[in-house]
Order: C-alpha cells, then structure tokens, then sequence
C-alpha cells in the first residue's frame, strides 16, 4: 500500500513525540545538571557537586525542574523535526534527481535533517527558555540577581509575557537555530552513519534494539561536540535575561569569554554527553520502533 503524504508526515509526528518524550525521560537530571553549570559555573566544581547541592538545597525534585515544559519542548521540537525530516528527504531527493523511494546516502540525510531542524526552532525556543528559566532559579535567588523566583511553569510564562511580550520567549532564538542547523546535520549524519556502520551490507531497517540505541547515542554525542559552545551562550542569555536586559549572541559570547576565559564556553560538558548519549539513545529507538509500528499497522489494512 502506498501511504500518502498526509499520512506519513502524522506518522512521523507521532514517532517523533515518542522519541521526544523518551529523551526527556531518559536524561531530565543530566539536562539540569548542564543549565546550572552553564549559567553559574563558579558554583559548581563539577558534576558530583552540582548533583549533592541540588540533592541538599532542594531535594530529589530539583533535579526534575522544567520537566514539563522540557517534555512539551521536546514532544514539541521531535514531531515537528521528524515531521519536516521527511518532507525534507523528499526536497533533498528533488534537488539530486532521484526517485522518491531512492535511499539517501548518509550526507544527504544530515542535510535533510539540518534543513528539518530550522523548522524545529520556532517551537523549541519559547518552550526552552521557560524550561532553562526554571532549572536555574534557585541560583539566580542565591546569587541575588533576582529578588523572588517562579517556582512553576506558568509563573514564569506570565512574568515573561509581562516584561517582554509574546516576543519575550524568542529571547535566544538567534542561538537556538546557530546550535540546531549544523548540530543536527552532524546528528543525522552521525547516526545514519553509525547505522551504515553496523549494517555491514544489510538494510539499516533490520538492525536491532542495540544498535539503533548505540547509533543514538553517538548522533546525539556528536551534535553536542559540535555546538556546545553555542548552546552555552544561548542558556545564559535564556537564564540572566530574567534579571534584566540582556545582550543578544556576540555581546553575551565575547563578555563570557572575557571575563571567564574560553574554557568557561564548556561549563556542564559532562553531565551533557552522558545525557546525550542515554537520551538520544533512548529517542532514536522509541523513534524507529513505533514508526515501524504504526508503518505495519498501515500496511495491513
């Protein structure tokens, strides 16, 4: 059966909001273990520390702050990128000559995906600068940059909207899609060619739970290498706005580098590869399992 546009697009929507909240699931305590040592790294010597004060200063729970815009950021930002992933597959196809059901190489699938991602962006920023805002209030309360914090999702949507507009949650965008367009090319160029790798000449479609999980795991591993810098400018600008205007990519990068050296643009690295590794991981699998799920359903009617 031939599955029509509409249809696949759905399918890849739903396969991605598994895949997203999979993530979060997976790597929540990690993520904000990466926010706090991002944006207040001379509180922290490392990721041990950052987790015992976490624990001490406000329990189990503080390690699962923002958890729920992170799952509407991710749900959210998954659908749309997988959604678009295929729609941009189609235009890479278009654009080299071949025919629609002609298997990409794996370039062309990280340009697809690079493509996709800028999409993403538009629904990811506003639900990660709450969910960023959110991990790091205890700190910004302890380093006195603000006098009262938000403890919940929609405090901080409403004193967002007060102080900036509607525009206020895009505060960061610039960053988000400077890190998303050519961290998701070596994403989905690091998993399709991981995928290749443990196929040996086999169709990537039959390899099983490990492997798609390995593959996962260093696609998500090599996005985080390559952009890492860029996703700690865009937390600190995400986090400190709160206390005030904040300057937008360049004067937010060359302050930070000024005052606390270059090797501060790398702060939270740990927990974010173990998290990218498990998290991503765990995407791609839910990711391909229930899209092969709902593809079969389809074809049996």
């Amino acid at each position: 059966m031939r599955i029509n546009s509409a249809l696949q697009a759905a399918i890849d929507l739903t396969a991605g909001a598994a895949g997203g909240t999979a993530c979060v699931v997976t790597g929540q305590p990690f993520d904000t273990a990466k926010v706090k040592m991002q944006t207040f790294p001379d509180m922290y010597k490392g990721i041990v520390d950052c987790f015992v004060k976490t624990y001490k200063q406000v329990g189990f729970r503080g390690f699962y702050k923002g958890t729920s815009p992170a799952l509407v950021a991710n749900i959210a930002e998954n659908s749309v990128l997988f959604m678009c992933y295929g729609f941009c597959q189609q235009i890479v196809r278009k654009i080299v000559g071949v025919d629609r059901k002609t298997k990409l190489s794996d370039l062309q699938n990280a340009a697809a995906g690079s493509f996709a991602s800028a999409f993403a962006t538009l629904v990811l920023c506003p639900t990660e600068l709450v969910k960023c805002r959110l991990q790091a209030m205890h700190e910004m309360q302890l380093s006195g940059k603000i006098v009262q914090g938000h403890n919940t999702v929609w405090s901080v949507v409403k004193s967002v909207i007060q102080k900036d507009g509607p525009l206020g949650f895009y505060r960061g965008w610039s960053s988000t899609l400077l890190r998303e367009v050519p961290g998701y090319f070596f994403f989905f160029g690091g998993y399709e060619l991981s995928r290749t790798f443990f196929a040996s000449g086999r169709s990537k479609d039959e390899l099983g739970p490990i492997p798609l999980l390995l593959s996962g795991g260093f696609g998500g591993s090599c996005l985080w290498i390559a952009v890492y810098p860029v996703d700690c400018v865009k937390s600190r600008i995400q986090v400190l706005s709160m206390a005030g205007k904040q300057t937008g990519f360049m004067g937010t990068f060359v302050t930070l580098v000024r005052t606390e050296g270059v090797l501060a643009l790398y702060s939270g690295l740990k927990p974010t590869m173990i998290r990218a590794f498990l998290a991503n991981g765990a995407l791609f699998l839910a990711y391909e399992y229930s899209r092969k799920l709902m593809m079969k359903q389809v074809d049996s009617y």
